[in-house]
């Protein structure tokens, strides 16, 4: 199958790394450019270890980046920023495909929604992906086999590395501040809380907090049941509904963030039932920057061009 060219927006961040190495990684994804206004004219190679190419950073305006013809476009800016270069790629290159890591499409029906373990049979060929958050992965994925099953709305309690508040510098990603320290924030209403209760179609109560540590994301959720199930049951139904899926690794004991940072896939586990039968504890990790966000985008590019949704991405 021939290659295909793929030119990356908003490459400074920690997820553009990660996608940059991902993209260099795959015998059939050409890396066109890469656009950051900060890193403009410096060499990708001296800043993204294992890269040998000749690429350099390019400022590449909206209408720049719909000139260049690339096959895929993967927009790695904040949330907000994505409108602008969409709507010229759409007037000037409508068929791109275009793969957005922001939350700015996770809410429009006319795009897919990305999250391939379980969403990836409703993929029709969409040139429009939006690629679910970190957060709302791991609470989607540990949510989803008891689905039908919930009396009430999970209690999702997670806790981030700080690579999860971006580069530009706040309280949340200062390590003076986050040292010794975990950080609580946006108890009610967060994105993600919004982003999940619509694709589950379920409530869902999220509580986030930024820790000392790097990378990865630990999630607990609480699940109310409307009938008692045993431990034994519903550690059998988690590796049944994720049997097969490579990057699912379901556990007996509860999985750690440390053995998580810097791998690709998913663990859930610590799966903990409450006298009584009808509260069930699940514990779920992942590395926010990559099944989280890069790991997932090529998963999503992978399935969009044809390929083996798992090119590139290195299994255990």
């Amino acid at each position: 199958m021939a290659s295909k060219t793929v030119g990356l927006v908003g490459a400074r961040g920690h997820t553009g790394a990660e996608l940059i190495r991902l993209i260099a990684r795959h015998p059939q994804l050409e890396l066109a450019f890469v656009s950051s206004r900060e890193l403009a004219g410096q060499p990708v190679r001296a800043h993204i270890e294992g890269f040998a190419g000749e690429l350099r950073y390019e400022n590449l305006g909206h209408e720049e980046v719909a000139a260049r013809g690339v096959d895929a476009a993967i927009l790695a800016l904040p949330n907000g920023k994505a409108g602008d270069i969409v709507a010229a790629l759409e007037a000037q290159a409508p068929d791109t495909l275009i793969v957005d890591l922001s939350a700015d499409y996770r809410f429009n029906q006319d795009w897919y929604y990305g999250l391939p373990e379980l969403t990836r049979a409703s993929y029709a060929g969409q040139k429009r992906i939006s690629n679910p958050g970190c957060y709302a992965t791991a609470m989607q994925l540990a949510i989803a086999p008891l689905l039908g099953r919930l009396a009430g709305p999970p209690q999702c309690f997670g806790v981030s590395g700080y690579s999860g508040a971006g580069t530009t510098p706040s309280d949340k990603n200062d390590t003076d501040k986050l040292r010794d320290n975990l950080m609580p924030y946006a108890l009610a209403d967060h994105m993600h809380e919004r982003e999940v209760s619509r694709h589950l179609g379920v409530p869902v109560e999220f509580m986030p907090h930024v820790a000392p540590h790097f990378r990865g994301i630990t999630m607990t959720v609480n699940l109310w049941l409307d009938a008692a199930m045993k431990v034994e049951d519903i550690r059998a139904l988690y590796r049944s509904r994720y049997d097969g899926e490579p990057l699912i690794r379901i556990l007996d004991e509860a999985p750690w963030v440390s053995n998580i940072a810097g791998r690709h896939g998913v663990e859930i586990g610590g799966f903990t039932v409450a006298p009584g039968g009808k509260r069930v504890v699940v514990v779920a990790t992942l590395d926010n920057l990559l099944k989280g966000a890069a790991t997932q985008a090529m998963q999503n590019l992978n399935t969009a061009f044809g390929f083996d949704e798992l090119t590139s991405i290195p299994l255990e």
